[in-house]
């Protein structure tokens, strides 16, 4: 079998800027590997795609901005410690975010929902999401105009650029729990001061598309619901990666099954993202990024593997 990961050479409808993309680590290519398969010219809007590390990704494409769970900040838990203070880095944020028009948060843990409140208060945009990720804001000083509150099915057209969203799931660990679980009916009494006190408020995921260009569906968990991604098609889905414990059944093959194969795949929320995102991103030993890069080469073969790397940006047509 080939090796259809997206390396240097292998540039589908795809042009890289700094050396974004990077050979899968212990890949064993063939000769048919050193040669892109052949593939019809693209058309349509030119999308980029910049990786903020973890799940996160900043969307550019006709003059919008869409930012996809930006958690730049990047602070130590110390092992997921519950008590650990919210704090955000905001000349790191300042630094990566563009000029955004809308934010899209997949849930509220931490580490997709930290910098959120600075961004929406500092730039004045509007924040899609669960009531308890709008709750939250609202309890660190959003304004409630800058909230919009879904459930998954909804499709919103935002003029140039529309998000349909999907009802999705969180991963659980070994016991088959959630790490922070919960759900907000009303803002809390005080803001938030610690990662505990983020609670997850169920999940979602995003099929962005700018334009006439890819259509995108972006995940922040290693878990979904199979009757709400079916028949999406998306031509690339960014997807979770989950843990090497494999506790969700099937994951790999049920959602590409369910999205019909996508064209393109690229792994996310594998890193270690308690590391400086300036610094090259590090798997975290924990997460099973070779094995769904191996089960997506086996299960669809025709389907390109893309690695991200900190900061690079993906330019990608339809």
């Amino acid at each position: 079998m080939s090796d259809n990961t997206l390396g240097r050479r292998g540039l589908l409808r795809t042009a890289v800027a700094g050396a974004a993309l990077l050979p899968v680590a212990g890949a064993v290519p063939t000769a048919a590997a050193d040669e892109p398969r052949p593939q019809p010219p693209g058309g349509g809007t030119e999308t980029a795609f910049t990786w903020l590390g973890n799940s996160g990704w900043r969307i550019e494409g006709d003059g919008h901005t869409v930012l996809f769970d930006p958690y730049l900040t990047r602070f130590p838990t110390h092992g997921f410690d519950a008590s650990t203070p919210l704090t955000v880095a905001t000349d790191v944020v300042d630094r990566h975010i563009g000029e955004p028009d809308l934010v899209l948060v997949s849930h509220s843990h931490w580490d997709h929902f930290n910098d959120v409140p600075y961004i929406a208060k500092s730039r004045g945009v509007q924040v899609v999401g669960t009531a308890t990720t709008c709750h939250l804001l609202r309890a660190m000083g959003v304004a409630p105009a800058q909230l919009i509150v879904v459930k998954g099915g909804e499709v919103l057209d935002f003029g140039g650029y529309t998000v349909r969203v999907v009802a999705s799931l969180h991963s659980r660990n070994a016991t088959h729990r959630y790490w922070a679980p919960g759900t907000l009916t009303a803002p809390p009494a005080a803001p938030p001061a610690t990662i505990g006190e983020l609670v997850e408020g169920d999940t979602l995921a995003f099929q962005v598309r700018i334009g006439d260009g890819p259509s995108t569906l972006l995940t922040g968990a290693s878990d979904f619901v199979e009757h709400t991604h079916a028949g999406l098609r998306p031509d690339v889905a960014m997807i979770a990666v989950e843990s090497t414990a494999r506790i969700t059944h099937r994951y790999v093959p049920r959602l590409l099954q369910a999205l019909d194969f996508p064209r393109t795949v690229v792994p996310v929320h594998w890193d270690t993202f308690e590391t400086p995102l300036a610094d090259p991103a590090v798997q975290d030993p924990g997460m099973d990024l070779d094995g769904l890069l191996a089960q997506v080469r086996q299960l669809s073969p025709r389907t390109r593997l893309i690695r991200p790397e900190h900061l690079g940006t993906l330019r990608l047509k339809a």
